[in-house]
């Protein structure tokens, strides 16, 4: 158990180096790291190397298979137990990307700046801030316990595409974790009534095509001929609309529509993208089985001979939920108890976006939202009056945010077992 004392000296040794943390943050926000700018993606893996080479992390680089986004980055360092064990690993995530175009970040004067407490600018909670987080706990661990930083395997993992939540990074995450104590993941967290929100639980998702075939036909001389596969696509969005059902947290939306080329021509092609969210398994299952039902949906005939539109729909990808589990929640109760040495409170949070944690709570212990706290992720504009505002990060939330994760990553350890000798 740490000693009261060590979390004084903690805390003044982190609130002395706030500083230099958050000058790593502007030299990461610094960097622009669009998913879809590959070249701005491996630059920030490149500083991010080269920030945590003090620490003693070697880097590897690990190209997507999609050319373009960019490398992943784990950057490990090597525990030695105090026998002849191999060393207990424990996987912290993070991810590079962002969802803002250089072009965006310039229109809208989005850049790092502080203004009072809110650290404003691209990824400063999502999730560069994350990443930063993760340093000052292992900075922490190294200054205040070295015998736990030295003993433990440590893997930083940081997606190149999470914000397209691209499925080589969960596989390559699986590889390099199996066996590890837990995987931490460093999304931003967030706090209600003074509680510590930690997320245990996440919606899955599923992707969706939808493709209509019709029959052109000119609009004036040969209407009747016609099988409208705008007009058609229409009742299939209804039947789509009326597959949710907020009462089981299923949602579907159709997010983008497309279809047509003239006005003066019955459309005979017509498609949407649809996503669907869900908590429960069986839910999410039902909701797949709900969508594919709609192939070969017809509601749209030609009036001359009864051509009949048709209706495709492809399953472009799904991502399976993160529900309630007994080992997340053996996480949890570490994390509550090392909130209860420090005086706070944890309360447990189901979030309905996706994360990386989506890929690893079935293979080990995995808990959510140990970032700091920061609000209007994803939002790039800023108004006059107030009403629209840019991305940000609280400075204030730092230093106890990690005091709480170093205290808990302790007891992690310490209940595992793993390690000997006093207390420092």
């Amino acid at each position: 158990m740490i000693a009261h004392a060590s979390y004084s000296d903690l805390r003044t040794f982190l609130q002395r180096n706030q500083s230099l943390y958050l000058d790593l943050l502007r030299q990461m926000v610094a960097v622009n790291s669009f998913t879809l700018n590959p070249s701005g993606v491996n630059a920030l893996g490149h500083l991010t190397a080269d920030l945590f080479a003090p620490l003693g992390f070697q880097a590897e680089s690990v190209p997507s298979p999609d050319y373009r986004y960019g490398h992943h980055l784990i950057l490990t360092r090597a525990g030695h137990a105090p026998d002849a064990r191999p060393a207990p690993v424990i996987g912290l995530i993070s991810h590079l990307d962002t969802v803002f175009p250089a072009a965006e970040e310039q229109a809208n004067d989005f850049h790092f700046r502080i203004e009072g407490d809110r650290v404003y600018g691209p990824g400063t909670v999502d999730i560069k801030g994350g990443t930063v987080m993760i340093y000052m706990i292992l900075d922490g661990l190294r200054h205040a316990f070295p015998h736990v930083y030295e003993g433990i395997t440590w893997h930083i993992l940081l997606n190149a595409a999470e914000e397209v939540l691209a499925p080589d990074f969960g596989r390559l995450s699986r590889e390099r974790l199996g066996g590890a104590l837990a995987a931490l993941v460093f999304e931003g967290g967030e706090m209600a009534d003074g509680d510590y929100k930690l997320v245990t639980a996440r919606k899955g998702m599923a992707r969706y095509r939808v493709r209509v075939d019709g029959r052109s036909a000119h609009a004036g001389a040969s209407h009747p001929k016609g099988a409208n596969a705008i007009v058609q696509l229409a009742d299939v969005i209804r039947a789509i609309a009326e597959l949710t059902d907020h009462d089981r947290e299923l949602t579907f939306n159709v997010g983008t529509v497309s279809g047509g080329t003239v006005m003066n021509r019955v459309p005979h092609q017509a498609a949407a993208s649809v996503e669907m969210r869900a908590y429960d398994r069986s839910v999410f299952e039902e909701g797949v089985a709900g969508m594919l039902a709609l192939n070969d949906f017809c509601t749209v005939r030609s009036l001359d001979d009864g051509y009949p539109c048709r209706v495709e729909v492809e399953l472009e990808g799904r991502w399976s939920p993160w529900p309630p589990n007994d080992a997340t929640n053996g996480l949890f109760d570490v994390w509550r108890a090392a909130a209860a040495d420090l005086g706070l409170k944890i309360v447990p949070q189901s979030r309905g976006g996706l994360s990386d944690g989506n890929w690893l709570w079935d293979l080990l212990p995995t808990i959510d939202g140990l970032g700091p706290q920061g609000d209007n992720a994803h939002s790039s504009e800023r108004s006059d009056d107030g009403s629209k505002d840019q991305e940000y990060v609280l400075a204030s939330s730092f230093v106890p945010k990690a005091l709480l994760n170093i205290a808990a990553t302790l007891r992690l350890v310490e209940s595992a077992r793993l390690v000997s000798g006093s207390e420092q």
